[in-house]
């Protein structure tokens, strides 16, 4: 199986406006028909790129605001404040970048300073955060008709490249794109903390070519395509100790006097 057989349908190396089709359930490129804005916010309609399917997308911009976080690394620890959406669901354990680092959440407080794991932004009274060497990439893998999403802990300057072979959960994957903040890529190379998203497909199979007659394994035994012999076929003949017996239809030729 060629690499052909991955369904394409990005024609170009930045795919735009990317967004879930109801119609097909992909991510995948639109083309926008027309938008019109709603205070903060606009409507778009807009068409699929792979099954054409025409529908309405609604964007608001949520409202911002700034909880103050504890920034510690190493013995040192400062306070400044990390801006957040108002909806948005903070976790301890959760990777964030500030100030061209990456910091881990490890303790969340309401506003009268009880601790929790997880909290909504708008009732969080302060979070506490170390300085983290490693990266949340998020992942999306496609078998066939079905995706699901998932997410890896990797170091902050580990690079992918599209196009190429990963390994996650004993299994292999083909890098079929990389989603960056200018747009999804199917060339090159991305550092891990500029990396949205990746998306994974199945890799090709590989037929295996494996000897299924005895001749077929002899032969294999032979180009050392099996490794080393452990249990060779040995004629009777050499079992017995009587020499190799030549064939009986070989013409012998007589010695010259």
């Amino acid at each position: 199986m060629s690499d052909d057989n991955f369904d394409n349908p990005f024609d170009d190396d930045i795919v735009e406006n990317v967004t879930d089709c109801p119609e097909c359930n992909q991510e995948c490129g639109h083309q926008i028909l027309s938008e019109k804005k709603v205070g903060r916010g606009s409507d778009y309609l807009l068409k699929c790129d792979i099954c054409q399917f025409i529908h309405k997308l609604q964007i608001r911009q949520p409202k911002a605001l700034s909880i103050p976080v504890l920034l510690s690394e190493g013995p040192n620890t400062i306070l400044s404040e990390l801006e957040v959406d108002a909806d948005e669901i903070l976790n301890v354990g959760d990777i964030f970048e500030h100030e061209d680092a990456s910091w881990e959440i490890n303790r969340i407080e309401t506003k009268t300073g009880n601790s929790r794991k997880s909290l909504i932004a708008t009732r969080i009274g302060r979070a506490n955060a170390i300085r983290s060497d490693i990266v949340m990439v998020r992942l999306t893998l496609t078998q066939g008709e079905y995706s699901e999403s998932d997410s890896i802990f990797v170091d902050r300057e580990k690079i992918f490249k599209a196009g190429s072979i990963m390994s996650h959960d004993n299994q292999k994957w083909k890098i079929r794109a990389i989603h960056t903040g200018a747009g999804r890529t199917m060339h090159g190379s991305v550092i891990a903390h500029d990396i949205k998203r990746i998306y994974l497909h199945e890799p090709p199979r590989i037929v295996e070519d494996i000897p299924r007659t005895p001749r077929e394994r002899r032969q294999a035994w032979k180009e050392g395509r099996l490794g080393d012999n452990p249990n060779p076929v040995i004629p009777e003949s050499e079992r017995a100790g009587r020499p190799k017996q030549q064939n009986k239809g070989k013409r012998r030729m007589k010695k010259r006097r």
